[in-house]
């Protein structure tokens, strides 16, 4: 028995509208945003220190990141829009000098303040993790084999910060830049060296004591064993460390 094509073709034609309508109605990503999609991916890892144990799986609702670092120049301008004060002296000229490095020596609420500034919000630990690891567990953001060509940490004896997004090989599978190395990032959660053994199965936003901040990612000033996906550190956040920056998220609005 012959079928004509006439439905088959009316079907296909009627799918093809589909896709083209849900993809016309999905959202922009903000400027120099990149999408992580909603779903589960392992976070921590059993062959590390404690504070990284164990390893568990963590859903997360899709949400935007930051592409790269937070720029001398993108500070100075919110600075300079609204006369806040970071609580050391700001050098406004580092945005000619070197605007298209990451801020460093930045306060947890100096980042959490510019980002509510530009409508977004510091990462949570989860978030930050998935964005650099995606949902195959792996060490390092592209991939589970060390290339010190790929990251800014003191195997590279860069002796500085470079400019943000100099390591493109070094990308994580979404495309984020810098998430090892350069410097480190404040998350938005407290740090509580058991809470992996605690931790919330969907977006847990880290532990409820008024600790120190967590940092993720090491520096250029680290070794790569500070760089994993994984590694967890933090910091008191009293004084100016040269070493930290930040990036922002965004919640992920249809």
């Amino acid at each position: 028995m012959l079928i004509s094509p006439k439905p088959v073709l009316k079907l296909v034609n009627l799918l093809a509208g589909i896709v083209l309508f849900l993809s016309a109605c999905a959202p922009a990503p903000p400027a120099n945003m990149v999408e992580i999609p909603a779903g589960w991916f392992t976070m921590g890892q059993d062959n590390a220190r404690r504070s990284n144990r164990p390893q568990h799986q963590i859903y997360l609702d899709a949400f935007w990141m930051d592409r790269t670092e937070v720029t001398n120049a993108a500070f100075d301008e919110f600075v300079a829009q609204t006369g806040f004060q970071p609580r050391r002296e700001w050098d406004d000229s580092l945005s000619k000098t070197h605007g298209d490095e990451p801020v460093m020596a930045i306060l947890w609420n100096e980042a959490a303040a510019y980002c509510e500034w530009m409508g977004k919000r510091l990462p949570t630990e989860a978030e930050w993790e998935k964005a650099a690891r995606s949902t195959d567990g792996r060490t390092y953001p592209w991939g589970d084999t060390w290339d010190s060509r790929k990251a800014n940490t003191v195997e590279g004896a860069q002796g500085g910060v470079l400019s943000v997004g100099s390591f493109a090989t070094g990308s994580s599978p979404y495309g984020v830049m810098d998430m090892c190395g350069n410097v480190a990032e404040w998350v938005n959660d407290y740090f509580a060296f058991d809470y992996y053994t605690r931790t919330p199965s969907h977006n847990p936003g880290g532990p409820d004591q008024i600790l120190d901040h967590g940092l993720r990612g090491g520096s250029w000033a680290d070794p790569a064993e500070f760089a994993t996906t994984f590694f967890r550190n933090s910091s008191h956040s009293v004084l100016p460390n040269p070493r930290v920056g930040f990036r922002c998220a965004q919640d992920f609005e249809n």
